[in-house]
């Protein structure tokens, strides 16, 4: 019998493991020996010592064979004017991720950076010969067309009903799932996740208002351009989602005011930690689906590492709530997972510390005046 959508979610969620707390001791202690003055190296040692504790192994990590994935659809909500860019823009740039001339996908072309184009909802049709059913070729690596997951043609008016039904928002969550299972199939050490759909700066402003707190007339932003009379409708529309769907259930809460993109970026995070693999979060949209994996999982933040810190407002209370302090700040706000590609470097040349720097005692130092330093914590 096929399994249900939400019995694979919680079978995801049930094989979700703490990070491995005597391979994380292990690597502090390895970069404290390390020929170096301990701590040194700040985040980059962080980054070895929290890949430690996803995999399990102290050294012998990669991060070079990445993956990207981002899932693009449709928010009804646009027919309340929370969004200055027509729908028409989340068709073509769902096209133009397989062309690779967008933000992220410019930047995937140049650093070989696989990317798994997944339309979840876009409301306006595809080509038909630009779709495949295959995330994964029949050569075992990820498919470069667009992969048909398309759950409805954009989500309802959330204003008005519920953006979705609670079987269609866990079908979503288990398009994420599949898609970071596929990622591992194709022997990626590390993912990003990032997204497409115009309206989803609304739909992302809820969910992270719903998790944090947060006031959503200083926590919202202008998207892709509002003006003032659309951010005041924007915030207005944030204020009563959720008032109207906040629920203890985060599926709940999540067909209510969310999006399908935003389900399955929150899937892709409970995939890849269910299978002990490190995820990327992008800017705004994909932090608000790591708050929703969060709630349905808290130990999914021990596999993920957060990239820029978004411009957008209400990226710090969502970072806060989190609790994964951005890599960076380029004063980036574009989405698409366009932080994950320079993250990726990042923590590369965290495990190229780990992996390749020599101790103290290999490097034929002597360092016995260090040792107080250490005994007394003081590093």
């Amino acid at each position: 019998m096929e399994m249900t959508a939400e019995k694979y979610l919680k079978k995801t969620i049930a094989a979700i493991q703490p990070a491995d707390q005597e391979a994380m001791r292990k690597a502090r202690e390895r970069q404290d020996y390390l020929a170096k003055v301990p701590g040194s190296l700040g985040r980059l040692e962080e980054i070895s010592v929290r890949i430690a504790g996803m995999t399990g192994k102290v050294t012998g990590n990669s991060a070079k064979n990445q993956g990207i994935i981002v899932c693009c659809a449709d928010n009804g909500v646009v027919a309340e004017g929370v969004a200055s860019a027509p729908q028409s823009v989340t068709q073509m740039q769902t096209i133009n991720f397989t062309r690779r001339i967008t933000g992220m996908g410019s930047q995937a072309a140049y650093f070989g950076i696989d990317v798994l184009d997944i339309d979840v909802g876009v409301k306006l049709p595809i080509p038909p010969e630009l779709y495949t059913e295959r995330m994964i070729d029949e050569n075992g690596r990820i498919a470069r067309l667009i992969v048909n997951r398309r759950i409805l043609n954009g989500t309802r008016n959330l204003a008005q009903e519920p953006a979705m039904t609670r079987e269609e928002a866990l079908r979503a969550f288990v398009v994420g799932i599949e898609a970071a299972e596929a990622m591992k199939k194709a022997g990626k050490d590390i993912i990003g996740v990032g997204e497409m759909g115009i309206g989803n700066s609304t739909t992302g402003a809820n969910l992270i208002c719903a998790y944090t707190g947060a006031d959503p007339v200083t926590a919202i932003g202008r998207g892709g351009g509002l003006s003032n009379d659309g951010l005041a409708k924007k915030a207005r529309v944030v204020q009563d989602a959720v008032a109207r769907y906040k629920s203890e259930d985060p599926v709940e809460t999540a067909r209510g005011m969310g999006g399908l993109d935003i389900c399955a970026m929150a899937g892709a995070y409970l995939g890849a930690a269910s299978l002990r693999m490190p995820a990327v979060v992008d800017g705004y949209i994909s932090i608000a689906a790591a708050l929703l994996a969060q709630a349905l999982c808290p130990t999914v933040t021990d596999y993920l590492f957060t990239s820029h810190l978004s411009q957008e407002p209400g990226y710090q209370a969502a970072a806060k709530k989190l609790g994964i302090k951005p890599f960076f700040s380029l004063d980036m706000k574009l989405g698409e997972a366009s932080g994950c590609p320079i993250a990726f470097q990042i923590i590369e040349a965290g495990l190229a510390v780990m992996n390749g720097m020599k101790t103290l005692a290999e490097a034929s130092i002597d360092a016995d005046y260090l040792d107080e330093f250490r005994e007394e914590g003081l590093f």
